[in-house]
């Protein structure tokens, strides 16, 4: 765990909040706690998405994740 990232007191409160994926089918590849941790390194620092550290996931499912739910209004 990176010195940005979510602790597990943080993350037991967030995680109700989100919203619960709806398709039925194969797991997702990256934690979604993964991926938060990523949108919250790139807000925080203001890097390209491009330069968010692999450790976080694949750049554009980070960025996928924040321009969906910034469309829907999560």
């Amino acid at each position: 765990m990176g010195r940005g990232d979510l602790t597990d007191e943080q993350w037991a409160v967030l995680e109700p909040l989100l919203p619960k994926g709806s398709k039925a089918g194969r797991p997702p590849v990256w934690p979604r706690r993964q991926l938060i941790d990523g949108i919250r390194f790139r807000v925080r620092t203001g890097v390209p998405w491009r330069d968010v550290p692999a450790d976080h996931g694949p750049w554009s499912r980070v960025y996928d994740l924040f321009r969906r739910w910034q469309r829907n209004g999560t």
